[in-house]
Formats: structure tokens, sequence, C-alpha cells
């Protein structure tokens, strides 16, 4: 059985159809592909393996492999330049680069249920080993990837490191950050959401001044455009290069179906209110599937899908990553900011507003009970800590964050003192920002004790070239004692993790609306272990930076 390329994909038609053909949907391997053959041998228009390849959540014993047949991925009827038909695809993965251990490999079909992406997932792999992975598929032989298994769970490490980044819109720069990720020697990437945005391209290509197809005019809504949009992302060769080099881990904000939407509510000046919203979401997620390094189970059933999960590292670090948007409640007071108190904003209060949901939120709580690992690492979208916009005694909260959902935030905070986390650290994209700021039980007492800490991202491009000093970025460090670093360029974070201390480098990048920026530390942020709260490393950061002068960029979502 074969879907007509728009159709959405659930998992009741996974579980109510056969095996094979469950199997052969979803591109996983778990099912031979002579199961299901395709009548005849493909010939494609060109290369199939334009969009690279990728692999994803890593555990002990296994990756996840992704790659999507597109030989002509700006093609705007959203196919890639496909056929109908399915197709086999071929994966090798090895112990080397030469391919001359190959440890593993099997054969998957790519139909265009999944526009031709398939992710099949190996097992039987050793934890903490570097590995190298292919495709071939109609004749050709894709790029070379590099990934890295989790090491086995509850494995006394030395050391882990990491890096996240999110936010990166094409027309509004060059992907250069991501090319110095990809040279980064880390042993995962995360990916906190804004991968694409649904935005409409100028004919100039924006920033770029790269000329784009006039199908990039307009808003995405529906799948092929989706799909289009991905196209234009996901082909441009720094992007290809990081998936390369690196396992993702991703998972989405909001651009990734539209902005500031919050689950069955989509944004306020919306084109897709009504019964025109789940389509777009439905659509929405699918092609984040179809292009990205996910598992089975994070396949889309309708509007939904399995987003939050847990990644183990050892004996040392627990990745929690969240999902802020499907389950929340909407924003209290619209989607931009307000002077909030509890007597002027008191939704923002209200215990029974969520942002993750009751069932999430319990997930999490239950995993830091449990956890015996030395460090929490949450993988969060939107600040955590508060920003405050006033510099007097009265505050203007931004209502997306989690400055919309006090109650929901002072009760997580307080679930892992309970739980006896004594090294929280979030990591945290959305605000095209770096931010260190200490977490607080609660933002409202003064005396309030530091529970945490957070590390905010700044973005692959959004927002431009940006800059390290403005007058805003002044008033927020004023306004916030909590906040004790900010940087307005563009770049990612790279954290080292070791069982004495969490170590933060913000990355950056002097400008991105022409290629070729080179990258430098701007600062690090260390948290000791047992001591929660952000300090500065006066041994990795340039001598004579000030830092109560870092300036805050109109903020450009």
């Amino acid at each position: 059985m074969l879907l007509p390329a728009t159709a959405a994909l659930s998992r009741r038609t996974l579980v109510t159809g056969s095996a094979v053909t469950a199997a052969v949907m979803l591109g996983t391997g778990s099912i031979p592909a002579d199961a299901v053959t395709p009548r005849r041998a493909t010939t494609l228009p060109g290369y199939p393996f334009t969009l690279g390849v990728a692999s994803g959540d890593p555990l002990p014993n296994s990756v996840v492999l992704w790659t999507r047949l597109a030989p002509e991925p700006l093609a705007p009827d959203g196919l890639g330049g496909m056929p109908p038909e399915p197709v086999r695809v071929r994966w090798q993965i090895a112990e080397d680069p030469g391919f001359r251990k190959v440890v593993k490999s099997g054969t998957v079909t790519a139909t265009a249920a999944l526009g031709h992406s398939v992710h099949p997932e190996v097992w039987g792999l050793r934890p903490g080993r570097d590995y190298w992975y292919r495709f071939s598929a109609a004749g050709e032989v894709s790029p070379i990837g590099h990934t890295r298994t989790a090491p086995a769970y509850g494995a006394k490490l030395a050391e882990v490191t990491f890096a996240f980044a999110s936010c990166a819109k094409w027309d509004a720069g060059y992907f250069t950050a991501y090319q110095h990720l990809a040279e980064e020697d880390v042993d995962v990437v995360f990916h906190l959401g804004d991968y694409h945005y649904e935005y409409g391209i100028n004919a100039n290509g924006g920033d770029r001044n790269v000329p784009v197809d006039s199908a990039f005019a307009g808003e995405t809504t529906d799948l092929p455009r989706y799909r289009l949009q991905y196209g234009l992302w996901k082909s441009d060769p720094d992007l290809i290069a990081a998936h390369a080099a690196h396992a993702f881990v991703v998972a989405p904000d909001d651009h990734e179906i539209e902005n500031n939407w919050a689950d069955d509510v989509p944004e306020e000046s919306s084109q897709s209110k009504g019964g025109l919203w789940t389509p777009r979401r439905t659509a929405g997620f699918q092609a984040y599937y179809e292009h990205l390094p996910f598992r089975a189970s994070s396949l889309p059933a309708g509007a939904d899908m399995q987003i939050y999960r847990q990644l183990r590292y050892g004996d040392l670090v627990d990745f929690n990553v969240i999902d802020t948007r499907q389950y929340r409640d909407d924003q209290a007071y619209a989607d931009g900011s307000d002077p909030a108190s509890p007597e002027l904003t008191p939704d923002i209060y209200d215990p029974s507003r969520s942002l993750m949901g009751a069932r999430q939120e319990k997930w999490l709580q239950r995993n830091w009970r449990q956890s015996r690992a030395r460090w929490q690492v949450l993988a969060n979208q939107a600040p955590m800590a508060e920003t405050d916009l006033d510099e007097t005694a009265a505050k203007t909260l931004y209502m997306d964050p989690w400055d919309g959902y006090i109650a929901n935030r002072n009760r997580l905070l307080e679930g892992a003192r309970t739980a006896g986390v004594d090294n929280l650290v979030v990591i945290t994209g959305d605000r095209h920002q770096n931010y260190a700021s200490n977490l607080l039980a609660d933002y409202d007492d003064p005396g309030s004790a530091v529970v945490g800490s957070e590390f905010v991202g700044t973005s692959v491009t959004s927002g431009g070239d940006g800059a390290d000093m403005t007058t805003g970025g002044e008033a927020l460090l004023r306004a916030n004692d909590h906040l004790k670093f900010f940087n307005g360029q563009r770049g990612y974070v790279r954290v080292k993790v070791t069982p004495e201390e969490l170590s933060s480098d913000f990355r950056v990048v002097p400008y991105v609306q022409r290629p070729g920026a080179p990258i430098s530390t701007r600062a690090t942020y260390v948290v000791e272990n047992g001591r929660p709260g952000v300090q500065l490393d006066t041994k990795s950061t340039p001598v004579g930076t000030r830092y109560a002068d870092i300036p805050m960029p109109t903020l450009n979502r």
C-alpha cells in the first residue's frame, strides 16, 4: 500500500497495516526491502543526495540515520524531482571512514508517502564509538557521514562535550556558523528550534542576495511548500556539513509550523485559523519528520508528534528534551510583552496554566527523581529565566516564553529541588541572543535562592549580523540582576561537562550577511558542581571585555 504524497501518515496507519507496509513507509529497515520490491529499476533525473545525510538520537547501541532522495530539491511541487515509485536505498555503517570495516548494512525503501525520505535505525553498535555511514540508490552513492554512539548507561565518564544551536533563517544570512560547528569535536549537537522559517522569501533572497523562485513568495501553509522550504534550507552546504559531522538531537520551537503557535491555537494573525489550522500543523510536522533524523517513535500521528525524550550519557549527564509547543495553554494577553504583576496579569500566575502540559511535566519530574547522573541538562526552546524589560521596580514580561507561565516554572524548579537535583542546567534557543543567567526559585522574591543555571544560545542567522553592544542590552542587564552575560552576535554554544564543572563557550561570528566569517569565543561561563549559578571563566574569556555594557539588538522574531 502506498499513500499519495499529500496524505497524512499516522501510527494508526502503521498499526492497522501489515508489518511489511509499516516498515517500508517508515524506511526503518526493520523489514528487508526485498519484501516489497520496486517493480522496475528506477531512473532518476539527477543526483539524489542533494540534501546530504544525517544521524541522530544516539543511544549506547544505536543511532538513526537519515537521507531524503531529492534530485531536484527546489522543484515547486515539493516532490524533489522524484517519480511516484518506491526506490530501494542501501545503507552501510563502518568503523572507519574508508569503509574497510563495515559492521552493519541494510536496505530500506523510500516511498512518496514520506517524500522519499528514509530513517533506518541501526542497532548492535558499540557504546561511545565513532562510526561512518553512507547510502546508495539508483546507482549513486551519498556523501559520507560521521556519528558517535552514546556511552554505556552508567559508565564512569571523565568528560562529555556537546553543542547547541537554533534559529536559522535562510534569507537573513549565510549559515557560516554551521560550517564552524561541523569542525568542532563534540559528542552530539542539540538543535533547539526554528530549524527553518515559514515566512515567504523575496525574489532577491533577502540578505543573501541569492535569487529564488517565485514559489517561495508567501507564507508556508501546506505540505508541498513545507517540503520546498526544507529543500532550500537543507541544500545549503554549511548545514549539510554540520549534519554529516555530528549526530543531532532536534526539537521544534514555533517556526517549524508558524510563529507563536500554542497547541490547537494558531498565531493571532494566522492565515490558518479555524478548520485550516489542523491540516497546516499536520503538514508541518510531516515535513519536519521527513527532513530530520527522527526514530520511528516520533512518526507524526496526524497533527501530533512525539518530541519529548531522554538521552543518558553514562553517569555524567542526563539530557531531557522537552516540547514547549504542543501541550501549552494559549499565551495570556496575546503574544507580545505586557506590564506584569499578580494584579495586572493574574493569568500568568495561574497554576492551572502550563507551558508543557501535565503529562510531560510528570515525565520530567519522574526522570529527575530516578536519575543517578551528576548533571541534569534540560534542552528547552524559549528562555526560562525571567527577562524583565522594565528598569523600574515594575515589570514588563514577554508572554510567549516561561515568563508567561510563572506558576509552571516555579513548580518545575521546585520539583527539581525536591528531587535532589543539585546541578540543573537549562539550554535554550529562540531569543537570537546569548545569555548566561541564574535560575531563581521565585523571581518575585528578591531574596530567592539560585536553583539552577541557564545558557541561552544565539541564532545561526536570524536577526542578521547582530551586534555586541546596544543600549537595549545595557538596559536588560540593569533590569535583571540574575542575567550575567549578554551578546547579540550570531553563532552557537559549545559545552564541556566534567564531574567538577560544566563550561559553556559562546562561539560567535562577526557577520552573516556575507560568507566566510571567522569564529571566536566571545566568553566562557561555568557552573561548578554542587553550586547553582553561572560564573565568568576569567581564564578563557578575552581580557578587557565590558560585560556590564553588552547590548541588546532589536528583537527580531
